[in-house]
């Protein structure tokens, strides 16, 4: 089994201080019984659609994936309620709230390519109100991109994007263009 890039480095019991023991995706501390698994991180993120059936694309003004273009969204903060997340990623980034439709999936993948799994979940929505005002130090630009129109894959930051709008592409393929 892989070792875990989330338990790298661990050495110490974090609850107690005597030696941990490394096993695959799990660190265990014989001393007191702790056992760690490195299980992945959780997102929430959004295909923000207009009525044209267009998706805000975001170009990422950070690393990982600086400078390439994402879907708006972000880490789930422990005992957070996905939905508030999603709401709460997008407000912060763009200052738009938002009408949470259609569950797209969850897609795993890795924060870059060193940093921790992730379980990426996806949904559609819509604009419900505020006015776009871009997180400068998260985000450089926003555009819209009709589903036959988007860039190549290459000018992404994450696979977990490309399978998102892929679900969603063949999702409005199979509907006629009405999603």
């Amino acid at each position: 089994m892989e070792a875990s890039p989330f338990l790298a480095g661990w050495r110490l019991c974090p609850r107690c201080g005597e030696d941990l023991a490394l096993e695959g995706r799990a660190a265990s501390c014989s001393a007191c019984g702790l056992r760690v698994h490195a299980n992945p991180a959780p997102t929430a993120s959004v295909l923000l659609l207009d009525d044209e059936g267009s998706v805000l694309l975001a170009r990422r003004g950070a690393d990982p994936g600086d400078g390439l273009w994402d879907l708006l969204g972000g880490f789930i903060e422990e005992g957070e309620d996905p939905l508030a997340a999603l709401r709460r990623e997008v407000a912060e980034e763009t200052s738009l709230e938002i009408e949470v439709e259609e569950f797209v999936g969850g897609f795993p993948d890795r924060y870059g390519d060193e940093g921790v799994y992730t379980l990426n979940l996806y949904w559609t929505a819509r604009i419900a109100g505020g006015e776009l005002a871009l997180d400068d130090d998260e985000l450089q630009e926003v555009r819209w991109f009709s589903p036959d129109d988007l860039p190549p894959a290459g000018e992404f930051a994450f696979r977990n994007t490309l399978d998102a709008l892929a679900s969603w592409r063949g999702r409005v393929r199979s509907a006629g263009g009405k999603k």
